[in-house]
């Protein structure tokens, strides 16, 4: 499977649970982290660990791939799930303000 068919499912599975503000950060070449990142923001820490959950069980169940990495379920205030070169995070929106990750990666990319 491609990374573009991986993010694209990823982005659909996030879409389909309502997950707000949902970007794509296209790292290819740039960093060793993964080739993308998937960011979402879910509207409270049940939708957020809700978000978390699907992306994990669609993924794992429909297609076979299992997340190398899993990082902030307990808190589900930014759930990280690692897929190599896809990375996912799901963050409550109070937190995806303060880091900011799109910032940061559009900024290290200029």
């Amino acid at each position: 499977m491609t990374v573009e068919q991986k993010t694209q499912m990823i982005q659909t599975i996030l879409a389909d649970k309502k997950a707000k503000n949902i970007e794509i950060i296209d790292l290819e070449g740039k960093t060793i982290l993964a080739d993308r990142f998937v960011i979402a923001t879910g509207t409270s820490v049940t939708h957020v660990k809700a978000l978390a959950g699907e992306v994990e069980e669609m993924m794992k169940n429909n297609h076979q791939i299992m997340p190398d990495h899993i990082e902030g379920y307990h808190s589900g205030r930014w759930i990280l799930l690692d897929y190599g070169d896809v990375v996912v995070h799901v963050f409550h929106a109070e937190e995806r303000d303060f880091y900011s990750l799109e910032k940061l990666w559009r900024a290290s990319r200029s």
